[in-house]
């Protein structure tokens, strides 16, 4: 029965979509809506201490600008409280201050909306850190993902201008009206299902085969409804929604994944709506439904399958043999843990409820190859709607030259200004995974951390480094990331992942909004039906295969012919 909480996920998301969409198109055009009573003067006024005036836009190098120095102002003050926190209150358990090369990455993670950790957080970091620090920077790296989605479909909707909207009114209007409200309302959710939300010391507590046993505590619902709304991930604790404190029950992890979707899914209405056709927002969502769906096939066949190594012991769930529930929670069950898996790195969320290194190699492979697609199935809060929307513009570039005609997307012409940064985006995204997977695996301070041998050891290591750089923050477990190279090039990875990715795509903007419209014509191609939709998923995949295709037949696809042979893989 626990399989047809997957059909329920999508009719739910399917549900959810189209009011909380129409609601932050609303937002976004700077329309009044329900909430607008209660946050308008709160809003006015921040603009007031902030010295922002809300009607002066902005052009793609201003907005970028601010942008960039908001991310560095961040990123500086989280390094500066990590450092620091000894020193400073609400640390009841008297942490010491995080080791530099830590608390680089850490901050790096955190504000390029990634969360990898390589730390465990109720060792590590203090509650005043957790909360002025990480929580904080889960609402604004999601609001900045928010802004620049935003930033990219008005210039691909409006005419002749230079103009892309204000970056601080958009990330205000964000953590305002879209994600706090809904954060708010999820960390109810989750304390109404036993998730904890204080301030109290870690608690000291006998077994009853009378050891001493320490509970950790602390502000943890409200930092686990945001790292699921942003897709942000960043677990309270160091194993993450597998926790029986960050997610215990079955019910709260159906609303945990479904609250990674809910805010990307609907942005695709939003994108829609201020095009004015819906359909092209329907159209992105379908694809993306279609390549989850796809995902989540292969991996819970690949999970059912078993493992010929374990059939001769009848293990398993359900009398499956083979079936291993080894690294799965068992009261969620597989088909919870293999659903939160593919959400998880569809979006670049990185939150887990297993240990993503226990699953079958090609349902690993499923969890690697939806980050290597650039995270854009749903994707990230802002960031799948932009990578969906280079793939749209990758596709119709690719239907034009398939019928000699100047390529369009929502009636203005795609030329080789936004083919170039397109291809840019692309490029940078792949490079920094491959480069620094290869440096990892050549050195041997890179592959010394490597707990595994053979093809899921490569795995390992380029999972790290496509979780970076797709600001994904899952990890594959099995690595010794806390060392000062690990550290430091996927520190880099994720800053490089953010904001190489981030210029192209805000430079593509400010060329479409200076743009006129073209009239449509016998031979513009569609982009709202069926056939766009299938020529999107194509392009999509023939990219991520053509990009990715040898690394991971030297890891997940090697490992699952191995496995497949009766064979264990031995030796370093």
């Amino acid at each position: 029965m626990s399989w047809l909480q997957i059909p329920a996920f999508l009719l739910v998301l399917l549900a959810i979509t189209k009011p909380l969409g129409s609601y932050m198109a609303r937002v976004y055009q700077g329309e009044r809506t329900f909430l607008s009573p209660a946050l308008a003067p709160l809003e006015r006024a921040i603009y007031r201490v902030a010295r922002v005036d809300p009607d002066r836009e902005q052009d793609w190098r201003g907005y970028a600008l601010a942008l960039l120095l908001f991310n560095l102002s961040g990123m500086l003050a989280l390094y500066a409280l990590q450092r620091l926190q000894a020193w400073l209150p609400l640390n009841p358990e008297h942490l010491p201050g995080v080791a530099p090369d830590l608390a680089f990455n850490t901050a790096a993670s955190f504000v390029t909306n990634t969360n990898w950790q390589a730390y465990a957080g109720e060792t590590t970091m203090s509650y005043l850190t957790q909360m002025a620090g990480l929580t904080v920077q889960n609402f604004l790296s999601a609001a900045v993902g928010l802004a620049a989605a935003v930033a990219l479909a008005r210039g691909l909707t409006r005419r002749s201008t230079r103009q892309l909207g204000n970056f601080w009114v958009d990330v205000t209007r964000s953590v305002l009206y879209v994600l706090l409200p809904l954060a708010i309302l999820g960390a109810l959710l989750l304390v109404w299902q036993g998730v904890p939300q204080n301030l109290s010391p870690y608690v000291a507590a006998e077994t009853v085969e009378g050891h001493r046993q320490i509970l950790p505590q602390g502000p943890v619902a409200s930092q686990e409804a945001i790292k699921l709304l942003g897709t942000n991930g960043g677990g309270f604790f160091n194993a993450n929604s597998a926790h029986p404190y960050e997610n215990p029950t079955p019910l709260t992890n159906f609303l945990e994944a479904l609250y990674i979707f809910v805010v990307p899914a609907a942005l695709l209405y939003t994108f829609g709506k201020m095009t004015g056709d819906t359909r092209q927002g329907w159209a992105l969502w379908v694809a993306s439904a279609l390549l989850f769906l796809a995902g989540l096939g292969v991996a819970s066949w690949a999970e059912r399958a078993g493992n010929p190594l374990l059939a001769g012991l009848h293990v398993g769930q359900g009398g499956l043999a083979g079936v291993s529930m080894e690294g799965k929670e068992i009261r969620l069950g597989l088909p919870g843990t293999l659903l939160f898996s593919v959400v998880t790195t569809a979006a670049s969320c990185g939150a887990v409820n297993g240990m993503l290194s226990s699953l079958s190699p090609l349902a690993g492979g499923v969890a690697l190859f939806n980050m290597q697609l650039g995270e854009i199935i749903f994707g990230g809060v802002g960031s799948g709607l932009y990578g969906l929307v280079i793939y749209a513009m990758l596709a119709v570039f690719i239907a034009g030259l398939m019928v000699g005609r100047t390529p369009e997307y929502l009636g203005k012409k795609i030329e080789a200004f936004e083919i170039k940064m397109s291809v840019v985006y692309m490029l940078a995204f792949a490079a920094i995974i491959l480069l620094l997977s290869a440096w990892a695996a050549a050195a041997s301070y890179g592959r010394g951390q490597v707990l595994n041998p053979g093809p899921h050891g490569l795995s390992e290591i380029v999972y790290a480094y496509s979780s970076a750089t797709g600001n994904n923050g899952s990890a594959f477990a099995g690595l010794s990331a806390n060392t000062a190279f690990y550290n430091l090039t996927l520190g880099l990875a994720m800053l490089g992942g953010r904001f190489l990715l981030l210029l192209p795509v805000l430079a593509i903007a400010g060329s479409m909004a200076r743009k006129r419209a073209v009239p449509p014509s016998l031979g513009t191609f569609p982009t709202n039906g069926g056939t766009f939709v299938a020529l999107l998923v194509g392009t999509i995949l023939i990219v991520g295969a053509l990009t990715f295709f040898l690394v991971l037949s030297l890891g997940p696809v090697a490992e699952q012919l191995i496995m497949a042979a009766g064979k264990a893989f031995g030796g370093r």
